[in-house]
């Protein structure tokens, strides 16, 4: 179990790349960090219980304190594309451990060797089945605090907008066409208040996460788990962690099913969904320059063509759109992976692990981008906004409740067939006095 000249893993890790050897990303740091937390509050629990001697259980400790400060991340070698539901994951995480806490207790001293079992020791009282998704929940609250932040960036660079839009006159419209006068400040008021909507959706599963199986050992039982053991280990995590983790009220449930991260992928989906839509409406509303609606402009963050001079692409916009496909596939695989669970356990567990901490990754990062780099940059024009808005049959509505539905759709059809402004249709016809047109399109 002691380091040799490559790696403090084991047969049990050999195994595994022997069995898994893919070319995908390895295991995300995230779910190995979740699961060196459990492991050094499980040392400590046991020693407070007599579990482990205090030598194992200290040694256990440093050697996990070590791995959080990142001294040994080349040593979790394991690809996220797996099968077995986290044991090959786990087994790794055990076996660096224990060799390390070997090789901690061994240094200096001229007597027999303690030796540190990964199964025994490193892994006493405990299951792949509680340890890793109770792991994973760990690390999913983690980087859900980073997509709640990024939103809040959103949040912030849509609202300061917003009111600075807040007097700008356009044309709003529904199926593409023209529809009703809004301000320009009014939409980006409402794209804030969709993330925000998001938002609390992602803070409402949260509680869930609270819950944990651990203690839950192979199918929720608490099979070879001291009571006294789990209740040490739950005070540990929440003294460490500063987060209220609590057993849930049926382990074996948890145990067998995955649909806790299903809600928060889901939640994901909501999230991207808004801001692929907002994206969908700031890329129409910047379209052009010259040929397009122009009634906004995205910073020009680089060259959008090799052959086209001087031509800008809205780039990020189109990241937040792929970040939706992307995140939207993340989920599909997230819940066929729930639902293919059998009996007792959620057997695929890798794949809900490796799929909702990228989604989580990669929506902290771009929506942060897309606050910063887009949403606050964007400029109104103005100008372009009132002649949109002057030209088009916006205000024929507002005029329907003096004239009836009926004459005021003739006008708008004359208008549109003899290419005149509603307004400028509506004064040649003396059908209103410019006072009273002054004060119907105010």
């Amino acid at each position: 179990m002691v380091r040799n000249d490559h790696h403090y893993y084991g047969k049990e890790t050999e195994a595994a790349l022997r069995n898994f050897p893919f070319s995908v990303p390895l295991v995300h740091h995230e779910l190995i960090r979740g699961i060196v937390l459990i492991k050094r509050s499980a040392a400590r629990a046991a020693l407070a219980v007599k579990l482990l001697d205090p030598p194992r259980a200290q040694a256990i400790v440093r050697a996990s304190e070590e791995a959080l400060a990142g001294k040994l991340d080349d040593q979790f070698v394991i690809p996220s594309f797996q099968g077995g539901a986290g044991t090959s994951i786990h087994m790794n995480v055990n076996e660096v451990l224990a060799a390390r806490g070997t090789e901690l207790l061994s240094r200096g001293k001229s007597s027999r060797k303690i030796i540190i079992h990964p199964n025994d020791h490193v892994n006493i009282c405990q299951s792949t089945n509680d340890v890793v998704p109770s792991a994973l929940k760990i690390a999913a609250l983690h980087e859900t605090d980073k997509v709640l932040r990024s939103a809040d960036l959103a949040v912030a660079a849509l609202e300061k907008k917003a009111r600075e839009f807040g007097k700008i006159k356009k044309l709003g419209r529904t199926h593409l066409q023209d529809a009703v006068p809004v301000t320009l400040g009014a939409e980006f008021m409402a794209y804030a208040e969709l993330i925000k909507r998001d938002r609390r959706r992602i803070a409402d599963v949260i509680p869930y996460f609270y819950e944990l199986n651990l203690g839950g050992s192979a199918v929720g039982n608490g099979v070879n788990v001291s009571p006294r053991f789990k209740a040490a280990l739950y005070r540990d995590l929440r003294k460490s962690l500063k987060l209220p983790f609590r057993p849930a009220k049926d382990l074996a449930s948890q145990t067998m099913s995955a649909t806790d991260f299903c809600a928060l992928s889901s939640a994901f989906v909501m999230l991207t969904l808004d801001l692929s839509k907002i994206a969908n409406d700031l890329r129409l509303l910047s379209s052009g320059p010259r040929g397009g609606i122009g009634e906004i402009k995205i910073a020009p963050l680089q060259a959008g063509s090799s052959i086209m001079p001087g031509k800008v692409n809205p780039v990020l916009l189109e990241a937040l759109n792929q970040l939706h496909f992307f995140v939207m596939g993340n989920d599909l695989a997230i819940r066929e992976a729930t639902q293919a669970a059998q009996l007792e356990l959620s057997v695929m567990t890798p794949i809900i692990a490796d799929r909702l901490l990228a989604s989580a990754a990669l929506i902290a990062e771009v929506v942060t981008q897309a606050a910063q780099r887009c949403f606050s940059l964007i400029k109104a024009d103005s100008k372009r906004c009132e002649e949109l808005l002057e030209r088009s049959t916006a205000y024929a509505t507002s005029l329907a409740p003096r004239l009836g539905y009926d004459v005021v759709a003739s006008l708008v059809h004359e208008a549109i067939a003899r290419n005149l402004s509603f307004k400028e249709l509506l004064l040649e016809k003396k059908i209103l006095t410019p006072a009273d047109i002054k004060k119907l399109f105010h």
